[in-house]
């Protein structure tokens, strides 16, 4: 059985997690009365529709003013309520400082949801993709930051973000995803799922969001060149905190190469994160970003990944380059 057999299931119907959350927010709606919706006007695209067909009076659609509504689902957290704000994570991003200081700085109960993450969205073009949230969301001191490569994903991180006590930011896909195989079905906070294992001197691809798919396909084409031994898959979701804890299982490895695969600008996401711990930890380790350089460009999902190569192929071809594998 190949890599790409072990790490996704084509039993189940590929789903945007965009979708995913708006279907995972009308079941928690359904059972905790504290979980409202906060939309500004986008919440078709978003899919924040769906609770608002079901709970008319505990949505909020603040129109085109993504500042507002942040400081809106600031006060609704301090008067009790569980918001859910979502809009594109761009404009999101570009309200950096209301949610610096409204709900950052205030430590404010708010999820906050990204949608539309990168490239992968296609012909709506750079002002639409969002390529520098991460980076944003992540220096801010008290906020934990997911990015679900799946349907479950999603939906387990949705359960544990309603017991959870801070600010929290998820960032979407608006492409369809397909549903993972994991060697755990546990959700650990903090912690990544491993979709392939490997031995001592591998090639660890450190997959998250929409590119995940596609790390898992570069593993499958190196597995055939080499052998399944000498290529890891993780699902990096976790971006804050980063799961250390996975990084030193596999630096206890030896490995040959380590690379962070994502579908965000290569300064700043989880890049960035696996960079610092490294590096922190003198873990003398040769580390391959590959994320978006440049601005992103409109044009359909399938021609913005090739372009930007972010296809099983290229990515293979780049680590191939790298010259570790045996």
């Amino acid at each position: 059985m190949s890599i790409q057999e072990k790490a996704i299931d084509n039993t189940q119907k590929a789903k945007a997690t965009r979708l995913s959350f708006g279907e995972a927010l009308v079941e928690l709606g359904t059972s905790d009365s504290r979980v409202v919706a906060l939309d500004a006007d986008l919440s078709k695209s978003t899919r924040t529709d769906l609770f608002a067909a079901k709970f008319p009076d505990r949505f909020f659609n603040m129109g085109i003013a993504e500042a507002n509504m942040i400081g809106v689902a600031a006060g609704l957290a301090t008067a009790g309520k569980v918001p859910f704000a979502a809009s594109f994570g761009a404009f999101l991003s570009g309200r950096f400082d209301q949610i610096r200081m409204s709900v950052s700085f205030s430590g404010a109960n708010v999820r906050l949801v990204g949608t539309h993450a990168g490239v992968g969205i296609g012909e709506d073009g750079h002002s639409q993709m969002a390529l520098e949230d991460l980076a944003l969301m992540r220096s801010l001191p008290n906020m934990t930051v997911f990015q679900p490569a799946d349907d479950w994903d999603t939906r387990q991180f949705m359960s544990w973000s309603l017991k959870h006590s801070g600010p929290c930011y998820m960032r979407l896909t608006r492409q369809n995803m397909p549903a993972l195989k994991r060697l755990s079905t546990v959700f650990a906070p903090g912690r990544w799922d491993c979709l392939h294992d490997a031995g001592e001197n591998a090639v660890w691809i450190l997959a998250s969001g929409g590119l995940v798919p596609a790390g898992i396909g570069a593993a499958d084409i190196l597995a055939k060149q080499s052998s399944e031994n000498q290529v890891g898959v993780y699902n990096a979701n976790w971006i804050k905190p980063i799961d250390e804890h996975s990084l030193l299982h596999l630096l206890s490895k030896k490995p040959a190469l380590v690379v962070t695969l994502e579908d965000h600008y290569s300064t700043g996401g989880l890049g960035g994160a696996v960079s610092e711990v490294l590096a922190a930890r003198g873990a003398g380790v040769r580390l391959l970003r590959i994320g978006v350089e440049g601005f992103g460009q409109s044009g359909s999902p399938e021609d913005n990944y090739r372009h930007y190569g972010f296809t099983p192929e290229a990515i293979a071809k780049r680590i191939l380059d790298a010259g570790v594998l045996r």
